[in-house]
């Protein structure tokens, strides 16, 4: 019940006046998104190619998965683990975690549409936040760090579980946390500007 008194009154008083930096701000973090990845290009070498790939790719196909997550060698059971063909197959490799879509040339609209609405939620969210600690008349520097801080811990913080239980490059999760950053460094900055 307070929930839902605290979201209406965010909804009816503070988001008539938080829109726009809402707004700016999923707007500037796409835009640094797609500096990130298409002009520095410097997550292009987390993704690498195996030898053998058309052959990986005849197997797979062979199989004919349906998209979805998949782990190799598959354990249904914490318990199988003690299986002595099932520590065998680890001991042999590969083991590891795949991910498969469905076939066809990926579509990036989509992808791109859901990006942003995530941005424009993850502002949204913050600000809720922010007015609810400070209100709308508080000081924007204190909004604007918390927005941050909140911001670091969804953007950096979304792959250290990748890294942790599925096995992701730390190196990789690094750049990841180091996106994060940015994206809040322009969500503090955006909200400490723009705060009404």
């Amino acid at each position: 019940m307070l929930f839902s008194k605290t979201l209406q009154e965010f909804v009816m008083t503070a988001l008539p006046q938080l829109w726009l930096p809402i707004l700016v701000t999923a707007v500037l973090i796409f835009i640094a998104s797609s500096l990130i990845h298409m002009v520095l290009k410097w997550h292009n070498g987390d993704y690498r190619k195996l030898d053998n790939e058309d052959a990986v790719r005849a197997a797979i196909r062979a199989g004919t998965p349906a998209p979805g997550l998949y782990v190799l060698p598959h354990c249904a059971d914490m318990k199988d683990m003690q299986n002595p063909e099932m520590v065998q197959k680890f001991v042999e490799g590969p083991a590891g975690f795949l991910t498969l879509r469905a076939p066809g040339a990926p579509r990036i609209g989509p992808a791109l549409i859901q990006w942003f609405v995530f941005t424009l939620v993850i502002a949204t969210a913050t600000a809720a936040l922010a007015v609810q600690t400070y209100g709308i008349d508080g000081n924007p520097k204190y909004a604007a760090h918390l927005i941050g801080v909140i911001s670091l811990l969804v953007y950096a913080g979304a792959s250290v579980p990748e890294g942790i239980w599925m096995a992701r490059p730390w190196k990789s999760v690094l750049k990841h946390g180091i996106d994060g950053a940015i994206y809040a460094i322009i969500s503090a900055l955006t909200f400490m500007w723009l705060w009404p």
